[in-house]
């Protein structure tokens, strides 16, 4: 049985003042749960999450990391800094950083491989967008980004998160029956390259997640919990998405 796992992507949003008020909140409204949890703030509130989350079930990570484990790279950050202060998974491949930042499904990889180097879990975002789903593409893109991933093989501990670019941030969410259609594909192809790792790793759902939408979202088989933006920004919302995946 997978357990169920809840991420927060805070993307870059928080003052210390507030990171540290949403922090505490969190703590008082989550206690001791089933479902795991992990929040990932900005780089420089780290330390702080770290420290508030301490004596928590809550984990702490990155949003992304450098393919390079050390070197001439100003403002990058390497996966061991990360997990030097206390961090223990970082997510590769969010379609902003894709968008954005012009991150490729093998720079992706490389990040991967990194971040498991410095004993970290990587939570790889896989997803179209909504002219690629429009052009019958969605599978086709997707397993494009997981065949990249496979450069180096996936491990048990290993998390994905499908991510529709067309639903995130705009409001929209995937019907559950949609999400759930491309998670058992993702499940399938993973399938086909080693059996015991495809019914271990777990698949979330990350796409405009709210309280109102995460019950639907969890019932389906393949869907084994969320990657939240937004909606992780408010503590007590944050906690319902929690309590719906219990």
């Amino acid at each position: 049985m997978r357990r169920r796992l809840v991420v927060a992507n805070w993307k870059m949003h928080g003052s210390l003042d507030s990171a540290q008020a949403l922090l505490d909140g969190l703590v008082s409204c989550i206690g001791d749960s089933a479902v795991e949890v992990a929040v990932c703030p900005p780089f420089v509130h780290v330390p702080l999450a770290v420290s508030v989350t301490t004596d928590s079930a809550i984990g702490v990570g990155g949003q992304t990391c450098s393919e390079y484990d050390s070197g001439a790279y100003t403002g990058e950050v390497a996966a061991a800094m990360l997990a030097d202060i206390g961090c223990d998974r970082v997510i590769l491949g969010h379609s902003e950083r894709r968008q954005y930042f012009a991150e490729t499904n093998d720079q992706v990889a490389l990040k991967a491989q990194a971040v498991r180097r410095a004993g970290l879990v990587p939570v790889l975002c896989v997803g179209e967008t909504l002219e690629q789903r429009e052009q019958g593409r969605a599978e086709e893109v997707v397993a494009e980004q997981l065949q990249a991933l496979l450069a180096e093989p996936l491990q048990a501990s290993d998390v994905i998160a499908y991510e529709p670019v067309w639903a995130i941030g705009t409001g929209k969410t995937a019907s559950p029956e949609q999400a759930q259609q491309m998670h058992a594909f993702i499940r399938q192809f993973l399938r086909q390259h080693s059996a015991a790792e495809a019914e271990a790793i777990r698949l979330l759902y990350g796409g405009s997640v709210k309280a109102a939408n995460a019950a639907e979202l969890f019932a389906q088989q393949d869907i084994d919990g969320a990657l939240v933006g937004g909606a992780s920004l408010d503590a007590t919302e944050f906690a319902a998405i929690i309590a719906a995946a219990q």
